[in-house]
C-alpha cells in the first residue's frame, strides 16, 4: 500500500467499528506503527506526546483489533476498521466524542427511541403510542397483524403507493411490538447473523 506520510513521518489514521461504523477515534501512524499494526493485528500508533510507538490498549486492554486498512483517493489518510475490545477513549467513553458506540440502522433507530420515549411519557391523550401501549401487548399484537394483512392485500394489487404506506404502518407498529416484548431490531440483527452463520 502507497502511503504518503507527512513531512513529520506521519499519516492520520481514523478508527471506526467494522460493525457499527461507527468513527471511534483519530490517532498518527508512523512507517513502524503501520507496519507493527499489520504484524499484530492490534492497531498501533506514533504517539506525538510520548514520541514512541504505543499500542492501543497495551495499558488498559482495551485493544483495536484489526479487521481492515484502506488508503484514501490521495493516499494520505488511513481508514482502519477495527473490532474495538472494551471502550476506546482514554476517559472510558466508547468513542473519543462522548457517543456511544451502538449499530445505527438511520430513521429507523431514531423512530425505535420516539416509539421509546412516548412509551415512557405514557401521555395517552396526546401520543398514539402511548394509548397502544396502554391497551396491552393483546391490541399491538393484533395490530401489527391488521397491518401484515393490509400490507399482503395491497402486495397483490398495482398501487405502490399504497402498498408502501401499508408497509411503513406494518413496519411501524412492529417495531412497537418489539419493544412490548423487550427487544430492539438490534436483537432482530443478532438472530439473523446468526442464522447466515
Amino acid at each position: 500500500m502507497k502511503i504518503k506520510y507527512d513531512t513529520n513521518g506521519l499519516v492520520p489514521a481514523i478508527i471506526q467499528d467494522v460493525t457499527t461504523k461507527n468513527v471511534l477515534m483519530l490517532g498518527y501512524m508512523n512507517e513502524a506503527a503501520y507496519q507493527k499494526t499489520i504484524e499484530t493485528r492490534q492497531v498501533t500508533f506514533f504517539s506525538r506526546s510520548k514520541q514512541r510507538l504505543w499500542t492501543k490498549g497495551e495499558e488498559s486492554g482495551n485493544f483495536l483489533n484489526l479487521v481492515d486498512i484502506k488508503n484514501d483517493c490521495d493516499n494520505d489518510t488511513l481508514l482502519i476498521q477495527v473490532n474495538p475490545v472494551g471502550p476506546t477513549c482514554h476517559t472510558g467513553t466508547d468513542t473519543c466524542w462522548k457517543e456511544q458506540n451502538r449499530a445505527s440502522y438511520g430513521f429507523l433507530s431514531t423512530l425505535e427511541n420516539i416509539i421509546s420515549e412516548r412509551i415512557a411519557n405514557k401521555d395517552t391523550k396526546a401520543s398514539y403510542v402511548a394509548k397502544l401501549f396502554d391497551k396491552g401487548i393483546n391490541k399491538i399484537a393484533q395490530k401489527v397483524g391488521e397491518e401484515a394483512v393490509e400490507t399482503v392485500i395491497e402486495a397483490l394489487d398495482n398501487n405502490d403507493e399504497l402498498f408502501l404506506y401499508e408497509s411503513a404502518d406494518l413496519l411501524f407498529h412492529y417495531l412497537m411490538l418489539l419493544q412490548a416484548k423487550g427487544f430492539t431490531l438490534k436483537d432482530i440483527e443478532e438472530e439473523l447473523k446468526g442464522r447466515h452463520k
